[in-house]
C-alpha cells in the first residue's frame, strides 16, 4: 500500500450546525399549525381576513370612546365610539348595589377576609392553622355584611355542633338513628332554640353592627355572595349525597336518590320562585326569613344535586382494588373514605367539579328575575334612567367581561390543580 490513506472512515467529527430555520421557533409552529396543507392554509387566510375585518370595526369603537359625560346623548356628541362614562359613573352601584356608602368598608373587609379564609383550602403553602379561621368566616362574613347582633349567626353555627354531638352520642347504639337524629337536632335547634338563646346573650353582651337590609344588596357583591356561598356548601353536601346514594341503608339511599333526582328534574328558576314566594307559606306566622338567605339555600341545594352526580362518577371510576385495599388495611368506612377513596375520586372529578362551580356562578344572574339587583338587574335599572336610556353594548359588555374574569380564573385554577396532583406517567 502507498502512504496515502484510502480509508472511507472519518477520523474527526464535523462541527455542529444550527438546524434549518424552518424547523425551529415560530417558523416551525406556523408551518405545522397554520400552513400544514392547502386546506389549512386557505382556512388560515380566511380566518385572518375575518379577524382583520372585526378589528377594523371594533378597535375604533373601543379607542374612540368617551369616559367623561353625564348622558348617552352627550357621549354621542363628543365621540362616536363606546360610551364608557356610564361605567365610570355607575361603577360603585354595579359593585355594591345600594349598600350604604358609609358602610361599604364592611363589604371590602369581608371580601378581603374571604380571600384569607379560602387561601388554606386552595393552596398547600398556606399555614394549616388558618383552617380555623376558614371555619369561622361564615359567621364573621354574615355579621359584617348584614350587621345586627353577632350572637344570631353564632347560634346558627352552634347548631352544627349540637347536631354533631347528638350524632356522636347515638352512633354507638344505632348508626341509622344517628344519621337521622343528627340533622334533625340541627333543624330543631335553629327553629326553637337559636333565636331565644341569641336574644338572651345579646341582652347581656351586645355585639352589634348597624343592620343593613337585603334590599340594599346588589351588583357584583351580591353575585359573589351567592356564588361563593353556594360553591363552598354545595361541595361537602354533594359528597354526602353521593355517599348516601351508594349507602346500604335503604332509607338513606332512598332519601338521597329522591332528592338528587327531584332537584335535577326542576329548573333553577322554579326553585328561586319557591324561595322568594312560596317558602313563606310553610314558615310559622311572623317568621322573617331573609330573601338572600333563601336564595342561597336554594342555589346550594340545586348545585349539590349536580355535585353529587359528579362525585359519584369519580367514585365509580375508581378500580375495585382501592376499596379492597382500604378493607385490607382494617380501616372503617369513614377513614377509608377520608384517606383513600374520596381523595382519588375528587382528583378524577376536578374538571367536572369546576365546571359545575362555573355554571353555578353564572346562574347567579337568574336572581334578577325574582327582584334581586345583581349586575343584570342593575343594568336594567340604569338603562331606565333617561340619561342612559338606550345604552346596551357598554353595560352588557362590561358585565360579561367581569364574569369572564371570574370564570376564567376558576378554570385556570382547575388546570393548576390538575397539574399539581398529577401522579400518573405520560
Amino acid at each position: 500500500m502507498s502512504e496515502m490513506d484510502m480509508s472511507y472512515v472519518r477520523t474527526e467529527m464535523l462541527p455542529e450546525q444550527e438546524p434549518p430555520r424552518s424547523q425551529t421557533g415560530a417558523a416551525k409552529w406556523l408551518r405545522e399549525n397554520l400552513f400544514s396543507g392547502w386546506i389549512n392554509t386557505i382556512l388560515t387566510i380566511l380566518s385572518l381576513a375575518f379577524i382583520a375585518l372585526v378589528l377594523h370595526e371594533f378597535l375604533p369603537w373601543i379607542f374612540d370612546s368617551t369616559w367623561n359625560a353625564n348622558s348617552l346623548s352627550e357621549c354621542r356628541e363628543i365621540a362616536p365610539g363606546a360610551c364608557w362614562a356610564v361605567i365610570k359613573e355607575r361603577w360603585p352601584q354595579l359593585l355594591y348595589g345600594f349598600y350604604p356608602e358609609e358602610l361599604r368598608w364592611r363589604v371590602n373587609l369581608s371580601f378581603v377576609l374571604m380571600l384569607v379564609a379560602i387561601a388554606p383550602v386552595l393552596f398547600t403553602g398556606v399555614p394549616r392553622k388558618l383552617l380555623w379561621f376558614t371555619a369561622a368566616f361564615p359567621v364573621l362574613g354574615y355579621w359584617l355584611l348584614w350587621g345586627g347582633s353577632l350572637w344570631g349567626p353564632l347560634m346558627a353555627l352552634a347548631g352544627f355542633g349540637v347536631g354533631a354531638g347528638v350524632y356522636a352520642a347515638i352512633r354507638p347504639v344505632n348508626n341509622l338513628a344517628a344519621l337521622i337524629a343528627g340533622p334533625l337536632a340541627v333543624v330543631i335547634w335553629w327553629l326553637a332554640a337559636a333565636g331565644p338563646v341569641a336574644g338572651l346573650l345579646a341582652g347581656g353582651v351586645p355585639l352589634m353592627l348597624e343592620p343593613v337590609p337585603s334590599s340594599k344588596f346588589g351588583g357584583f357583591s351580591l353575585s359573589i355572595i351567592i356564588g361563593v356561598t353556594g360553591i363552598a356548601f354545595s361541595l361537602p353536601l354533594g359528597i354526602l349525597l353521593a355517599l348516601g346514594r351508594q349507602s346500604n341503608l335503604f332509607i338513606v339511599k332512598a332519601i338521597c336518590v329522591g332528592f338528587i333526582e327531584f332537584i335535577r328534574g326542576v329548573p333553577l328558576i322554579t326553585l328561586l320562585f319557591v324561595a322568594s314566594v312560596l317558602l313563606n307559606y310553610f314558615l310559622p306566622p311572623g317568621t322573617s326569613f331573609d330573601i338572600i338567605l333563601r336564595v342561597v339555600i336554594m342555589v346550594t341545594l340545586f348545585a349539590s344535586a349536580y355535585m353529587a352526580e359528579v362525585v359519584r362518577g369519580g367514585l365509580a371510576a375508581l378500580p375495585r382494588g382501592q376499596y379492597e385495599a382500604a378493607d385490607a388495611l382494617g380501616l372503617d368506612y369513614w377513614k377509608a373514605q377520608r384517606l383513600i377513596i374520596m381523595p382519588q375520586a375528587l382528583k378524577i372529578s376536578i374538571p367536572n367539579i369546576v365546571s359545575t362551580f362555573i355554571g353555578l356562578f353564572k346562574d347567579t344572574t337568574l336572581v334578577s328575575i325574582i327582584g334581586l339587583l345583581d349586575p343584570l338587574g342593575l343594568s336594567t335599572a340604569i338603562r331606565a334612567d333617561t340619561n342612559w336610556n338606550g345604552i346596551v353594548w357598554e353595560l352588557y359588555g362590561f358585565i360579561a367581561l367581569m364574569f369572564f374574569i371570574f370564570c376564567y380564573s376558576m378554570s385556570r385554577y382547575s388546570q393548576y390543580l390538575e397539574r399539581k396532583l398529577q401522579t400518573g406517567h405520560r
